[in-house]
């Protein structure tokens, strides 16, 4: 009986541990659309608020911006600075990434990392506050999930944090340009893990 309990513990042991390594996802801004304006017609590439309702946020979690230099990634805690489409360097809650360059029209995807619960704003603060105010912007609710990585659990949270390689367990992959949740990828990792772990346990089963 003891053989059997300690091959059911070990496999648990290891689906857990499976599950916390990937559980966190990344969400690209705006799906196939992207994080852009159009500067000739005011408008944004799609309604980022719209594909914001229909995701789920957790900490931990990246949002993935793909844009270009002609618009700006802020992230503010701060709601007066989002609804006034004016980012403070000087607000310890807001947050400015431009992806290290100051060329025009240079292709950027900027990852930014979830490190707080409750709400989220993000804009563009280009033209003045033109982009913000016509629609490239959007707010969320950032939920506890199963909390913070260890490489993103350090008050006061960074404003800038290179995602982590494919292979690291605190924190998700991520693909350019564009990352599904849960894709083939990781479903392929998760199952050399287990298979392994259970080989190994059949191993200490035989010898027991």
């Amino acid at each position: 009986m003891a053989p059997y309990l300690t091959l059911l513990f070990l496999f648990t042991t290891i689906i857990s541990a499976t599950t916390a390594a990937t559980g966190y996802k990344n969400h690209t801004v705006g799906g196939t659309s992207g994080w852009l304006f159009n500067s000739s017609t005011n408008t944004s590439a799609t309604n980022y608020s719209s594909w914001a309702s229909s995701q789920s946020f957790n900490l931990g979690d990246y949002l993935i911006f793909n844009t270009n230099s002609n618009q700006s990634v802020i992230l503010t805690y701060n709601k007066t600075a989002y609804t006034s489409c004016t980012a403070d360097d000087s607000d310890v809650g807001t947050f400015i990434y431009n992806g290290g360059t100051n060329n025009f029209s240079e292709t950027l995807t900027i990852p930014v990392p979830l490190t707080i619960v409750g709400p989220n704003y993000f804009f563009s603060d280009t033209n003045e506050g033109v982009q913000c105010q016509h629609g490239l912007a959007f707010q969320i609710d950032v939920q506890r999930g199963i909390g913070l990585p260890p490489s993103l659990n350090q008050p006061p949270p960074p404003p800038y944090a290179e995602p982590p390689g494919a292979d690291s367990v605190d924190s998700p992959p991520i693909t350019i340009p564009q990352t599904p949740s849960g894709g083939a990828f990781a479903r392929r990792v998760d199952v050399r893990v287990v298979v392994y772990g259970f080989c190994v346990a059949m191993l200490l089963v035989k010898f027991w």
